[in-house]
């Protein structure tokens, strides 16, 4: 099979990249995911994130090496395996950042990454449905779908209020020009259905002749020529194929895959890769390092308010739910994994926000395993810039096995300040009124352990997890240990590039969906820019 371009990823950025290079047809493009289609109906429905992760039909179900920061627990990675990718089975949760974010990758020597050269991208990517084309921010014409949360409760609402009671203000567009405050979140949705980045980009598509969709292609390894990549070899339901790409090829099978993908083809740190007896293509040391996560701390409350927890505990209730849905889009399964957000400053001298809360009508010792049978909800807390980065390590030179995962999570006094902060603002906010007046217990931390920072820190390193955004192990930058240089090409390469939440030189300021679609958008900007000035190479017709 030959092709100009080969993406290797069909998810949040992926899709992105699959649509805009074939758009103006003068390029033939294909776009590999690993997993199947998005035929399961949980996919779409919003709450169907219940019946993905953990799902090995649609997640990849990674697990992460004992922790030290976290007494030695190892963490379940959700990761999408399917067309959209993790845009298929995340929160639905919509979070673009903050300027600050982008404005520091730039700083750090990342031309064409500042705020004001990403944020018309933002714009392009999305019809929100607050936005107009003549917005300065929010998109009104763009692919992907973006609403205001219209599934509220009480105990969520009330927790907002009691935040601005505590003197947080109400934030009017967190996707806007200021972050900080308290509101509802933004959901990826569309007439109460989940608006993935296979739904947003790849559907309207599908049907060009120059776009070739193949799922369950699993890449085993890239194929060179000198330093130059030619194409790969892939596993294609089950039939070993070769591809060549006249072009480039684009890696966007994110933080976790992209890296592995390279190091097993030969791209990465000698020392680490002869000695399982992977031939060397091209010394990069940096492939796989800079791993970086948000880490969040889960407090948990009973309350006498009706929560999801209540709403779903019988069968009758549950058809109930799923009758409503049906009949009009809307109720608990048109709901996110989280309704009401925060982005809060642990100290007064910051500048910008350093917490984000997720508050959630309902709560569960792990998501796949059901809500408890009382009444609760949940204010979950994050850092959004971690200090403490971790790395992957091959376990063979075989794609089919893992690569070991080690986070190095609350690795630096920083990190372990901030979330324990972050736990004592969520207990002030709890104990204010209104939400206060509601509140029968804490059920996690819990009595047991007070307001010392030793009890707290120990709590989180005992019962803290991923909100899942892993990045940074594919790094943009121009220091030694960059992976890709500004235009996300693989440095000292030709021919290929990596597109996806890898890329990011530090982690964004929230939730990382959104700024992989706009990588997504700003990568094929600089390939098309790249390919127009050149000679279209010939075109050999598909095997």
């Amino acid at each position: 099979m030959e092709f100009d371009f080969i993406i290797v990823g069909a998810g949040s950025a992926g899709c992105v990249l699959a649509n805009r290079l074939s758009a103006n047809g003068k390029y033939k493009v294909a776009v590999l995911e690993a997993g199947g289609k998005d035929t399961y109906p949980w996919i779409h429905i919003p709450v169907g994130y219940f019946k993905t992760m953990s799902n090995p039909k649609t997640d990849w179900m990674y697990t992460t090496e004992p922790d030290p920061g976290l007494n030695g627990r190892s963490l379940r990675w959700p990761r999408g395996k399917v067309l959209g990718g993790s845009s298929s089975i995340n929160g639905l949760l919509y979070v673009r950042g903050q300027a600050q974010d982008y404005d520091g990758w730039r700083q750090l020597g990342n031309t064409g990454w500042s705020w004001d050269d990403v944020a018309p991208l933002f714009k392009r990517s999305e019809t929100y449905e607050n936005g107009t084309k003549e917005d300065e921010l929010r998109g009104g014409d763009g692919p992907l779908s973006v609403s205001d949360t219209t599934v509220t409760r009480k105990c969520v609402d009330d927790w907002l209020t009691a935040a601005v009671n505590c003197g947080y203000k109400r934030a009017k567009d967190y996707n806007g020009a200021d972050q900080e405050g308290v509101s509802l979140f933004q959901l990826t949705t569309r007439n109460g259905r989940r608006c993935s980045s296979a739904v947003a980009y790849l559907n309207p598509a599908k049907s060009r002749d120059n776009l070739t969709v193949l799922t369950r292609c699993a890449v085993e390894k890239l194929t060179f020529e000198g330093k130059r990549c030619t194409g790969l070899i892939a596993n294609h339901n089950g039939q070993r194929v070769t591809m060549t790409a006249h072009k480039e090829v684009v890696l966007s099978a994110g933080a976790l895959a992209s890296p592995q993908i390279l190091m097993v083809s030969g791209v990465g740190s000698a020392d680490e890769l002869k000695p399982l007896g992977i031939d060397m293509v091209h010394e990069l040391k940096g492939i796989g390092k800079n791993l970086q996560d948000h880490l969040q701390a889960r407090p948990v409350y009973k309350t006498s308010l009706p929560t999801i927890n209540t709403e779903v505990s019988n069968i009758f209730k549950q058809a109930l739910i799923g009758m409503q849905y049906v009949a009009t889009r809307k109720g608990p399964m048109a709901m996110a994994a989280s309704l009401g957000t925060g982005f809060l400053k642990t100290r007064e001298d910051l500048d910008v926000p350093d917490i984000q809360f997720h508050i959630q009508p309902f709560s569960a010792d792990k998501i796949d395993e059901g809500a408890h049978k009382f009444s609760a909800f949940t204010a979950s807390v994050l850092q959004l810039r971690p200090e403490s980065v971790g790395h992957l390590e091959l376990a063979s030179a075989d794609m089919r096995d893992y690569p070991k995962i080690h986070p190095n999570y609350l690795a630096t006094k920083t990190d372990c300040d901030t979330i324990v902060e972050g736990v004592r603002i969520t207990r002030k906010i709890t104990a204010t009124a209104p939400i206060a007046q509601h509140v029968t217990s804490e059920h996690t931390p819990g009595p047991s352990v007070g307001d010392d920072y030793d009890e707290i820190l120990e709590w989180v390193r005992n019962t803290s997890t991923t909100i899942y955004h892993p990045t940074g192990t594919c790094k943009m930058g121009v220091d030694d240990m960059a992976v890709v240089d500004p235009r996300l090409k693989v440095i000292g390469m030709e021919g290929l590039r990596v597109a996806d939440a890898s890329i990011m030189p530090i982690i964004v300021s929230g939730n990382t969906n959104a700024p992989s679609i706009m990588i997504g958008e700003k990568a094929s900007d600089l390939i098309l820019e790249d390919a127009e000035k050149g000679a279209s190479a010939p075109v050999k017709e598909m095997a």
